[in-house]
């Protein structure tokens, strides 16, 4: 019995031991992908917009780059999942707002609970996207007065930035390789020719 006793406390002694090593290099290519994703978007905005108002900056930014900088190969942190998301969210979140302009819990609601149905369609899933569908109906009358121009600026140029910045970041050495799928390449050369 304490032969066993000991041989579960050495696997879990193990397994807490594996589970807590920190990888240096690892958490330094995460913090420069999403300092520099971010920061871009950021310094983008304050360039040509000035830095009043930070409407290039949503939150939803912040929890895509947790996905793309930090679990990069993870099937939410894929581009498709990234740019599909985001985008499909922005356009329901817009509609629900423009629809249900001054309903204050139902808007919210249905636009989170409709964009994930449709990213689960599309399997385009990525959770950070339904903080986008929530923002366009919550969001400061600025974002609101966007409309259907939320959908390309402040979302699709901001996670398009982030996906730059991560297929860059991300393939800078030999233990990281992004997107998970190398073939991406391959299906977008063709579509483009």
């Amino acid at each position: 019995m304490k032969k066993k006793i000991r041989r579960h406390v050495r696997a879990a002694k193990y397994i807490i031991y594996k589970e807590t090593l920190v990888d240096l290099r690892e958490h330094f290519w995460t913090f420069l992908g999403a300092f520099s994703g971010i920061g871009l978007i950021g310094l983008i905005h304050q360039q040509y917009l000035g830095s009043l108002d930070n409407l290039f900056l949503i939150g939803s930014f912040g929890a895509s780059s947790v996905l793309i900088y930090g679990i990069i190969n993870s099937p939410l942190a894929q581009p498709r999942n990234l740019l599909g998301g985001h985008l499909i969210s922005a356009f329901i979140g817009v509609t629900i707002c423009k629809i249900f302009p001054y309903s204050g819990w139902f808007a919210p609601a249905l636009a989170v609970s409709l964009a994930i149905v449709a990213m689960q369609i599309t399997k385009t899933l990525h959770p950070p996207g339904g903080a986008t569908a929530l923002i366009a109906t919550i969001g400061t009358e600025k974002i609101k007065s966007l409309g259907y121009l939320y959908v390309l600026s402040p979302v699709f140029t901001g996670a398009l930035i982030l996906l730059m910045v991560a297929i860059f970041v991300n393939n800078r050495t030999r233990h990281r390789s992004y997107p998970h799928n190398k073939n991406w390449y391959k299906v977008w050369r063709r579509y483009v020719r």
